[in-house]
């Protein structure tokens, strides 16, 4: 008798497992399908992206960029403004200080390019993410953590709007250029429902810099 109880029990148990795997595979398209959706509509927009740099809490520079998806789905990026509040010295002084300026404008342009990556990731991406990743059940929204998602080491948090499927939130943390970064992804809605990235914060302990950027006068597109 204990015999088929322990067997019975032990089936309940995989039975369970099997379908609490079916389900997050269920749950998993279904986040990348409303994601593709989403996408698409966003790509009838085009946005200017304001990103200020802090370095130790004094701003050193700000960058504002056009940015919209191209015709192949890509996420395109062009800068159309910006400044450095750092005066400019003459002579070789002048010229390593231009150097170094060109070099950290660099980091940043890399530090946007990666918060782009985890903002806008493929379908594929989405789905090997979900497959390797801990969801947690918070009320209204699910938490999904995993890593290893874009590059080997990195970490991803995503919180996601039960009601909609659509993103809340992605924290991550990676490496670039061998220092450690990390940033907060955080998402809005338009009166249509369309989701969007409204803010990405990084940190960059490396630069002692925290990048602050802010997607805003989204537009249509006109053909």
């Amino acid at each position: 008798m204990m015999k088929k109880l322990f067997v019975s029990m032990f089936t309940l148990v995989i039975c369970a497992s099997l379908f609490a795997q079916l389900d997050t595979d269920q749950f998993a398209l279904d986040v990348s399908k409303a994601d593709a959706a989403n996408t698409e509509q966003l790509k009838a927009f085009i946005w200017k992206r304001n990103a200020t740099a802090t370095v130790s809490g004094e701003v050193k520079a700000t960058v504002i960029n056009e940015v919209s998806f191209n015709e192949a789905g890509e996420i395109q990026v062009t800068q159309v403004g910006g400044e450095t509040s750092v005066k400019q010295k003459r002579g070789v002084r002048g010229k390593v200080q231009q150097n170094a300026m060109e070099n950290n404008a660099d980091y940043v342009g890399k530090a946007l390019e990666m918060a782009i990556s985890y903002t806008y990731m493929s379908k594929g991406q989405l789905l090997d993410f979900f497959g390797k990743s801990t969801i947690t059940d918070a009320g209204d929204k699910y938490q999904i953590t995993g890593a290893n998602v874009l590059v080997q080491g990195d970490s991803l948090t995503v919180v996601v709007e039960k009601a909609t499927n659509l993103f809340l939130s992605k924290n991550f943390s990676s490496m670039l250029d061998e220092d450690p970064i990390s940033g907060k992804v955080s998402y809005a809605k338009f009166s249509s429902g369309i989701s969007h990235g409204s803010e990405t914060v990084m940190n960059l302990p490396g630069k002692k810099a925290v990048i602050n950027a802010k997607n805003q006068d989204y537009t249509v597109r006109v053909q």
